[in-house]
């Protein structure tokens, strides 16, 4: 005879396979990071349920020779393929256009990860350089997005990372970021003064080369 203990337990079991199985659903087909609230709302779980069971999804995942996991992006999870399993992929599939990030790219990335949101203006101020080009291409790689406007004249459009930056570097959230020593911060600096000097030592050779040329077309 089974007892109602044990019975009981058979049932809360089921009910948790029940319960990873809906939320593998769902991030199976939503493929983007999904917030935990809207997981618990879908399960009609509480919160702080669909956060334990699907820790141990990631575990489970991370544990065993499976070619996806699951991972966290700020408060959100999202399922998605192992970069081991990168090289078996491109086999099948078209290769995928791999974004070159340069030094100058790297650098504004890093002023708005650190200080965001932030505005184009304020990026400018600190780089001492015009950024357009960069800002447009770092949003275009889907590493940067307007978040809103500044409440001030013009109301300049505010700039914040995006998941996909999250993903890029491997942490979870912004709060994992490396804090800057000071040091970093002076050579930073000094890059920047670097970078401005050899743009203006440029400008003035074109310009004294066009001098040049309208000297000897007279």
């Amino acid at each position: 005879m089974i007892s109602g203990s044990h019975t009981r337990k058979e049932k809360d079991k089921m009910k948790l396979s029940e319960l990873e199985a809906a939320i593998e659903a769902i991030l199976f087909t939503m493929g983007e990071a999904v917030e935990l609230e809207r997981i618990a709302a879908a399960t009609q779980q509480d919160e702080d349920t669909c956060r334990r069971v699907i820790r141990s999804m990631m575990d489970k995942y991370s544990g065993e020779d499976r070619g996806i996991q699951i991972i966290e992006l700020d408060g959100a999870f999202q399922m998605c393929t192992k970069a081991a399993m990168y090289e078996h992929l491109v086999r099948i599939a078209h290769v995928p256009k791999k974004h070159v990030l340069t030094d100058v790219m790297l650098e504004t990335l890093s002023i708005i990860a650190y200080k965001q949101p932030i505005t184009k203006i304020e990026i400018e101020h600190i780089r001492g350089v015009k950024s357009d080009h960069v800002v447009n291409r770092l949003v275009e790689y889907n590493l940067v997005c307007e978040v809103g406007r500044l409440n001030a004249p013009g109301r300049p459009i505010l700039f914040a990372t995006t998941e996909e930056f999250l993903r890029v570097f491997g942490v979870q959230s912004i709060d994992e970021l490396p804090v800057i020593s000071e040091d970093l911060v002076e050579q930073f600096k000094d890059e920047v003064e670097m970078e401005v000097e050899a743009d203006e030592r440029q400008a003035q050779e074109q310009a004294a080369d066009e001098s040049e040329q309208i000297t000897l077309d007279i």
